[in-house]
């Protein structure tokens, strides 16, 4: 019998928290508190302590969290910024957007995030920060990767924009780092219903740098010590964040929950597997198998209900908007050979057992 299966189902979610959700709202609009406020300063404290963070700032989107970050540990025109091709533009974008010029080193097979063993042969004098991406909800290795940067006296920006609450060695994610950057996409682990992000730190200097920033570089109204811009998280949003918050420890463990049944019924299944490695707690904001003839086998899927989808089928060093960075095909082998591969399949903390099976059932029909 054909499902439906949805690739997420944020209606559901908000089905729960229905009641909740629209008092909040009925009260803020009642307020007319729209920019900054109450909300957002005490989800700024909340969400500073879920991530074990000093400081919290909420922005406006994940992109504006990884510019700020950059702009506030002064990395501009002429720097370069070492990071992965094999994540979503915005992680490129913002390190293009403050000035510098994105420098990419290849990815792990086994976890799809940065290879630490190629980081060093692409430091050069320009090298001022690293951004390693936790994609998927899979931290990537940060010790490693602080470890180099420690070494060669650069910055690091954790790229936490899909691991919210995801831990390495008991550590929360983007705590690592001078900054870690968060997303609030309506479709990440913990979304807004819009854009929105945050940058986190244990750094009060940085703090209040990326506080000013965040709002025109103001210190109190009217009073500029900075340039900045417009960058706030709005109030609506973060009282939305903050009721939305109190749940997210217990759907980053139905999230798991749920790949543990993915595995179960996945057993034999000719495709690669997410694996989760030693000493990494994964959130799996996304669940993304390999399969051959990739395309094929998503078409058969959603011939039989099963929405998916492709994260990311284009690696940033052969997007055009990057063709000027003089990279080609070939250079960044492991990247190119995921992108072909990967097929993100249904992921959300509402799914059902059923549904999974059913999944996993059609995708041993359509591969073997």
């Amino acid at each position: 019998m054909k499902i439906n299966v949805p690739f997420m189902d944020l209606k559901k979610q908000y089905g729960n928290l229905k009641d909740e959700i629209d008092n909040k709202i009925s009260v803020l609009i009642n307020d007319s508190a729209f920019i900054l406020g109450s909300e957002l300063e005490k989800f700024e404290m909340e969400f500073g302590e879920f991530c074990e963070a000093r400081y919290s700032v909420g922005v406006s989107s994940g992109i504006d969290a990884l510019i700020i970050a950059l702009r506030a540990l002064n990395i501009g025109y002429g720097d370069e910024v070492i990071t992965t091709p094999n994540t979503f533009i915005a992680t490129a974008e913002a390190i293009s957007l403050a000035g510098a010029r994105p420098v990419f080193v290849d990815i792990n097979e086994e976890d799809y995030n940065i290879n630490v063993n190629l980081i060093k042969e692409k430091i050069t004098d320009r090298t001022k920060a690293i951004i390693p991406v936790h994609l998927f909800g899979q931290p990537a290795n940060i010790r490693g990767v602080i470890n180099i940067a420690s070494g060669n006296n650069l910055f690091v920006v954790e790229d936490a924009c899909q691991a919210h609450g995801a831990t390495f060695e008991g550590k929360k994610v983007g705590t690592f780092g001078n900054v870690g950057c968060f997303s609030f996409y309506p479709a990440k682990n913990l979304g807004a219903y819009g854009d929105g992000g945050a940058v986190i730190t244990n750094d009060e200097v940085l703090f209040r740098k990326m506080f000013s920033m965040r709002s025109h570089g103001e210190i109190k109204k009217n009073k500029h010590e900075i340039i900045g811009s417009t960058n706030r998280l709005d109030n609506l949003q973060a009282g939305i964040l903050r009721i939305k918050l109190k749940h997210l420890k217990e759907w980053n463990n139905r999230r798991r929950y749920n790949a543990s049944i993915y595995r179960k019924y996945l057993t034999g299944i000719k495709a690669v597997i997410p694996q989760e490695l030693e000493g990494r707690e994964h959130v799996y904001h996304l669940f993304v198998i390999r399969v051959k003839n990739r395309d094929k086998v998503r078409g058969e899927l959603f011939d039989r209900g099963i929405a998916t989808g492709i994260h990311y089928p284009t690696p940033i060093h052969l997007q055009s908007a990057y063709r000027f960075l003089g990279y080609k095909e070939g250079d960044f082998p492991v990247s190119e050979m995921v992108a072909r591969e990967i097929l993100s399949l249904p992921m959300f903390p509402e799914l059902s057992e059923n549904q999974i099976k059913y999944v996993c059932d059609s995708i041993r029909e359509v591969i073997g």
